[in-house]
């Protein structure tokens, strides 16, 4: 299976305008090598209510359509944020989609109240272990401490922050262990949504 297949198969690329639900924002370089961000897209986005967009899917040459995207956050009461935790931070493109989209007059500043009262919500896959992730482990620092940032941003724009979903050991876990999280992403996911639209 070749990326575009790999993509395909997790994506629908153009995402169908939604009424209220969950934008699912998924960024991951190498989705083609990615088995738990794989397994999770494919979860999350057989839920109904659930838009879904692949930013290396879509913008290949880091070409990001504002006016399109700032109108997809609109109109979605929910984002939903997927990446790996690339280097303690978000893959490049997607810091360069908060950077060119979430500007300030609309996200943020004076005017700025497109995304007042919606709900961020990240979803990241990490490679180390949970014990990793805290003061005496070897990355020094909980995973809510490198999120601070997505979550000051959230604050920023007037929106609620929404507890993440990690899934830490992501490259070594087996199969029946990937299964059970996409399964317990899809249930978060649709703990999301508002009630007329859950499955």
């Amino acid at each position: 299976m070749n990326a575009h297949e790999t993509r395909a198969e997790a994506s629908t690329a153009a995402a169908a305008p939604a009424t209220s639900g969950v934008l699912l924002v998924l960024a991951h370089p190498a989705l083609e090598r990615s088995r738990a961000n794989r397994a999770l897209a494919k979860a999350a986005k057989g839920l109904s209510g659930v838009s879904y967009r692949d930013l290396y899917e879509t913008y290949p040459d880091f070409a990001i359509d504002i006016e399109t995207e700032q109108a997809s956050l609109v109109a979605h009461d929910v984002i939903a944020l997927q990446f790996p935790l690339y280097w303690y931070s978000t893959p490049a493109l997607l810091k360069e989609w908060l950077d060119l989209v979430w500007l300030h007059g609309f996200a943020y500043g004076e005017d700025g109240a497109a995304l007042v009262g919606k709900r961020l919500f990240v979803a990241c896959t990490t490679g180390a272990s949970a014990k990793a992730y805290h003061a005496q482990g070897y990355n020094r620092f909980t995973m809510d401490e490198f999120l601070r940032p997505l979550e000051q941003t959230a604050h920023l724009c007037g929106m609620v922050w929404e507890t993440p979903f990690v899934v830490h050991g992501a490259a070594v876990k087996d199969d029946a262990a990937l299964k059970a999280e996409a399964e317990r992403y899809k249930a978060r996911i649709a703990s999301l949504l508002p009630k007329t639209l859950e499955v």
